[in-house]
């Protein structure tokens, strides 16, 4: 059994603020009563108390999930503290102030005491069971979520790769008849294109490096497809090789930069992918020379959407989801666009 100490002390604490508050009432009510009378027995009580129900739950195994036994045991256990905090608090404050609350004139104050440490104690369990209900459907809520992004990810990624795919396999099927040294040298990048996004499917995050190498094979096949019309360049540093980022991060930018920016260039042009490090930040960035932002809309007509325009629709909206699931709100992703040279997308994200 794993104890969290921290997270007894800070249970324990909440209920030594019980314990002041319920010592301060019984003060108000009784003022010609010392105040130290109530404090100490309440303190002695509550620490009795928080030690049997706080430490007994673990020995239920529903409490590891929950953090609070289930059934009968969850009844049980807060009245057996309750009775066993009571006694053993009152022996221990008769023991601090050298009397018997059972004498003939303890026996008076005895039906105030049980009922306010029955209120108490009440009280006390209803306020930490709702506290560790609330945290367990809490963790249950976000791995639900983690769970729908996941799915939702996939779905966007099943959308992605058959477009890829089956050009690829059309202009192999053509180079086959015409070329097939070339056909074979882009067989061996597609296979390789295709096992990387196997093992990427099994993992949430991979090496930076990994990212690159995948990206190297998909610019290879479309490189084979484009001709001399698309170079490229990757640029990764060695020191940040080893950086974790979500599977499949980059390609959908490049992608957006081929289908959006080099093919409807008659010229063509290149593409770039940087990585580089500032501070804590570690920021990627894809740039092209292709046909860049069109032109604003004349005055007058509805704006095209940003996503149509630049390609930043489907393929955008994957990048965002899995920043999002991986470091929350602690990323940017900035569109740099130019009507003349191209555009650029730069993200950045914690180390």
């Amino acid at each position: 059994m794993k104890i969290d100490w921290l997270d007894k002390l800070r249970f324990y604490l909440q209920t030594l603020a019980f314990c002041l508050a319920v010592a301060s009432i019984q003060f108000a009510f009784q003022p010609q009563v010392p105040y130290a009378l109530p404090l100490v027995y309440s303190i002695f009580i509550g620490t009795s108390t928080w030690a049997v129900v706080d430490f007994g739950r673990h020995l239920f195994v529903s409490s590891a999930q929950t953090g609070w036994p289930q059934g009968t045991s969850g009844v049980l256990l807060p009245l057996t503290g309750i009775v066993a905090g009571y006694v053993l608090g009152t022996l221990a404050g008769d023991t601090w102030f050298g009397w018997s609350s059972w004498d003939e004139h303890g026996r008076s104050q005895l039906p105030v005491s049980i009922g306010v440490t029955a209120l108490a104690g009440i009280t006390a369990t209803y306020y930490f069971y709702s506290r560790n209900q609330s945290a367990y459907l809490e963790v249950k809520a976000s791995e639900a979520s983690r769970q729908a992004v996941e799915a939702r990810l996939k779905l966007l990624e099943s959308q992605i790769e058959p477009h890829m795919l089956f050009n690829t396999l059309a202009n192999l099927r053509a180079l086959i008849a015409t070329d097939p040294p070339r056909a074979l040298h882009m067989l061996d990048h597609l296979h390789a294109y295709l096992r990387a996004t196997l093992n990427a499917s099994r993992t949430p995050l991979h090496p930076l490096h990994t990212e690159f190498d995948r990206l190297h094979d998909y610019l290879e096949l479309m490189a084979i497809r484009m001709g001399p019309r698309l170079q490229y360049r990757l640029d990764l540093p060695a020191e940040l090789a080893q950086v974790p980022v979500p599977p499949l991060l980059l390609q959908p930018l490049v992608e957006n930069s081929i289908k959006h920016g080099l093919e409807p260039k008659l010229a063509g042009g290149s593409i770039v992918v940087r990585a580089s490090q500032r501070g804590g930040l570690v920021t990627l960035e894809v740039t092209d020379t292709g046909v860049g932002q069109p032109p604003p809309p004349p005055h007058g007509q509805a704006p095209q959407d940003a996503g149509e325009a630049v390609g930043t629709g489907l393929g955008l909206a994957q990048v965002r989801a899995r920043l999002a699931n991986t470091y929350g709100h602690q990323f940017t992703i900035n569109k740099i666009a130019n009507n003349t040279a191209g555009t650029g997308t730069c993200i950045t994200f914690p180390l």
